[in-house]
Order: structure tokens, then C-alpha cells, then sequence
């Protein structure tokens, strides 16, 4: 291997995150729902959840699709910005800085609430962290790339719109 190109595993780009992330999404969805002796969600909120779950799972699909559609070439799965990337601001962009994780962070608490999943609560909690700390990586790279980040930071928030 050159010595100036790194090994993808030692992470230059971003490649750790990605990996963690489809850790942190398999279990969201395949992992454990709850554990024995917790106590089972009553009819009354299971019912109501299970609207609400599905309302949160279109909501945040749709949310991730439209960030997703709208990168376009700018689409890569590394938090690491392309060489030739453009700063996209409007669209879904202009709502939230980072629309796909915003998308799958409502998309994985909807399907808790589906799935009346105590633990699948938890592990979107987690997914919410992290993609937390993973934006805020990715923030620090396109700061470097784009001089205007810090005007569009000030404008937009990062995952919750209107809040955070």
C-alpha cells in the first residue's frame, strides 16, 4: 500500500462511524425488543403507540429520502466530505443540517413505538447519541471544506428542527 494513502480501517474518513452505525441500526431493528420481567405495554398506550410509531416511521423516511435525494452527487457513506462536494443548503437542508440522520433517528423511535420495544427505546436513545457525536465530527470537516458552514450552522439547526 502507498504510504500516502491510509488503510480504510484506521478511519481517515470517517469509516468507523459507518461502521458503528449499522451496528447501532441492525439492532434498532433486529436486536431485542425487551427484556424478560419488564413489564408489557398496556393496551391503552400500545394502541396509541402503534399510530404514532407508524405516523414517526413515514415522517422520518420521508425526511431521509428527501436528504438523501437531495445530495445527490454529493452522496457518500463516509461523514467525510467528497472532494468536489457542494454545501447544499435548501430542501430538507434548509430544515435540519443533517436530514438523514435526523430521518432515521424519528424513523427508529417510530419503530420502537411499533414495535412496543422498552430496549428498541433505548437503542434509538443511543442511535440518537451517537449520530450526535458523528454530526458533530462531520461538522468539523465541512467547516474546513466550505468557508460558509459556520453562516448556515448559525441559520440551521443540526437535527432538531427549530430546537437543536
Amino acid at each position: 500500500m502507498e504510504s500516502t494513502q491510509q488503510a480504510w480501517w484506521r478511519g481517515k474518513r470517517g469509516e468507523w462511524y459507518v461502521a458503528v452505525q449499522i451496528i447501532l441500526i441492525a439492532l434498532v431493528f433486529f436486536g431485542p425488543r425487551t427484556l424478560p420481567g419488564w413489564p408489557a405495554w398496556t393496551s391503552t398506550i400500545a394502541g396509541i403507540s402503534q399510530y404514532v410509531g407508524v405516523f414517526l416511521m413515514i415522517a422520518g423516511g420521508c425526511l431521509f429520502f428527501a436528504g438523501l435525494f437531495r445530495l445527490g452527487a454529493n452522496l457518500t457513506p463516509l461523514p467525510y466530505p467528497r472532494e468536489q462536494a457542494t454545501l447544499i443548503q435548501s430542501g430538507p437542508y434548509g430544515i435540519v443540517r443533517h436530514p438523514m440522520y435526523s430521518g432515521g433517528i424519528i424513523l427508529a423511535y417510530g419503530w420502537a413505538f411499533a414495535v412496543h420495544g422498552w430496549l428498541t427505546l433505548v437503542y434509538a436513545t443511543v442511535l440518537l447519541l451517537f449520530f450526535e457525536i458523528k454530526a458533530r465530527r462531520e461538522e468539523r470537516w465541512l467547516i474546513e471544506r466550505f468557508p460558509e458552514y459556520p453562516d448556515y450552522q448559525r441559520r440551521v439547526r443540526m437535527l432538531i428542527p427549530f430546537i437543536h
